[in-house]
């Protein structure tokens, strides 16, 4: 276990594991009419903090109490099974061509016992296809019987169309922005390639903040169905990321 990563179960009394609480939080509550079940987690490029997030929240999760799922679908560049120090022989993409007992895929109790993982197994020559797929879209809604969230990291929506595509049949998509490091314009262009495919952007991580600036090391922001409510929030994470940049 990769305990630098899984700040939320080495240190649940940090500012930052805090903040991973308030994620939760917001995302329970946001989804009060329909909850939000099943949710994709993205960025607009590499090394963002995507799988940093996926698994902090996952546990956050599982500490209240929920049967939780994460699932590795970075069929390109997974990485979720470092974290976990698991091998990655069998995963999701041994599991959807076999279509075999789910449980004998499935990694048990790494952290809690309510938290599950699913690695994303061998490489395959067509990933994009492969998350396309009946078989996926079945999967999903087999593990939306097992568990009461799933949450799925996915590759970069600005270097493959992936993380589109899972976002077509799960309840919700988050978008990891790194401070300093994210591209305004390549973060407009995710949120653009997402919303060509109707993706429910639930949420966006602006993550890496100078703790001056903000008191711990995560920001979170929503965003609601009323247009205006979107318009307002878009232009001001624009203008935050603009400033964080300037300051670099």
């Amino acid at each position: 276990m990769d305990e630098n990563i899984i700040i939320t179960q080495t240190d649940p009394k940090s500012p930052v594991s805090e903040a991973y609480r308030v994620l939760r939080t917001n995302i329970q509550y946001s989804g009060l009419d329909k909850p939000f079940k099943s949710i994709v987690i993205t960025s607009a490029g590499a090394m963002e903090g995507k799988t940093t997030t996926i698994v902090n929240l996952a546990i956050t999760f599982a500490q209240t109490g929920n049967r939780v799922l994460i699932i590795d679908a970075d069929l390109r560049r997974p990485k979720v099974h470092k974290v976990f120090n698991l091998t990655n022989e069998q995963g999701l993409t041994n599991y959807l061509a076999s279509q075999g007992e789910l449980k004998t895929y499935i990694n048990h109790n790494l952290v809690l016992p309510n938290l599950d993982v699913l690695t994303s197994g061998t490489i395959p020559p067509n990933p994009s296809e492969m998350l396309n797929s009946k078989t996926m879209k079945r999967f999903i809604d087999i593990a939306g019987s097992l568990y009461d969230i799933i949450l799925i990291d996915s590759p970069p929506v600005g270097s493959v169309t992936d993380a589109s595509i899972i976002s077509t049949y799960v309840d919700g998509t988050i978008l990891v922005v790194k401070s300093g490091k994210s591209e305004i314009n390549a973060v407009k262009r995710a949120k653009e390639a997402l919303e060509k495919v109707h993706a429910n952007i639930i949420g966006v991580v602006l993550n890496d903040l100078d703790k001056k600036a903000i008191g711990n090391k995560y920001d979170y922001r929503y965003y609601y169905t009323d247009e205006s409510v979107k318009k307002n929030f878009w232009k001001k994470l624009w203008e935050k990321i603009e400033r964080l940049q300037a300051t670099k």
